[in-house]
C-alpha cells in the first residue's frame, strides 16, 4: 500500500508583536512543498493591512521593516487567510517556531470566521523546525534563532530585508539540509 504524504506548508509570519490576541499578522510567507521530494509546489508572499497598528510593539515594527507606504497594496486579513487556507488545504503546518506562528494562524482563522484546513480530524499535525534543529545540534549553541541554526548547518542567512517569504524560504532550505 503506497500512502501519499501530505505536503508541508512551511510558514513564516511577520507580526506587530508577540501576542496573537493583541497584535496582528503583517505578512505571510509560505513555501508549500512535497514531503518526499522537497519539490516546491506553491508559494505565497502577501502583505496584510493592519487594522490596529497603534498596538504594535516598536521593536517588532523595526525588525519587520513595516512602513505604511510599503503596505499601500496590502490586503485584508480575511482575504489573506482565504488565500492561505486554499493553498494549505490538506497540508501539514511547519514553521521555525511552531508555537508562535501556529498561535497567530489559529487566531487569524478564528477572527476571520474561516475554517483552518490544517486542523481537521484527519490532520492535526504540526512540525517544528526549531525542535528538529535543536536535537540535531542547535542545543549546544548560545542562541536558538533561525540565524544561528543557519550558521550551524551551513545555510546562507535570510536575505535582507527581512520578509515573511524570505523567512519561509530560509526555513525550507534548513529543512532540506536537516533531512539529509
Amino acid at each position: 500500500m503506497n500512502q501519499s504524504i501530505a505536503p508541508i506548508a512551511m510558514t513564516d509570519l511577520e507580526t506587530s508583536g508577540e501576542l496573537p490576541s493583541r497584535h496582528e499578522i503583517l505578512e505571510i510567507g509560505l513555501v508549500l512543498f512535497d514531503a518526499k521530494t522537497f519539490e516546491i509546489l506553491d508559494k505565497l508572499d502577501v502583505k496584510v493591512k493592519p487594522e490596529h497598528i497603534e498596538n504594535a510593539v516598536p521593536a517588532a515594527i523595526e525588525r519587520n521593516g513595516y512602513k505604511a507606504e510599503n503596505w499601500k497594496n496590502a490586503i485584508s486579513l480575511k482575504d489573506a487567510m482565504t488565500i492561505y487556507g486554499e493553498k494549505t488545504k490538506g497540508a501539514i503546518f511547519c514553521s521555525y517556531n511552531v508555537s508562535f506562528d501556529w498561535a497567530f494562524i489559529m487566531e487569524a482563522f478564528h477572527i476571520c470566521d474561516l475554517p483552518n484546513p490544517m486542523m481537521t480530524r484527519e490532520n492535526h499535525d504540526r512540525l517544528d523546525l526549531l525542535t528538529l534543529a535543536w536535537v540535531t545540534g542547535l542545543k549546544n549553541e548560545p542562541s536558538f534563532s533561525l540565524k544561528s541554526a543557519c550558521k550551524l548547518f551551513g545555510i546562507p542567512p535570510e536575505p535582507e530585508p527581512h520578509t515573511a517569504l524570505n523567512g519561509a524560504m530560509t526555513a525550507y532550505e534548513l529543512w532540506k539540509k536537516l533531512q539529509k
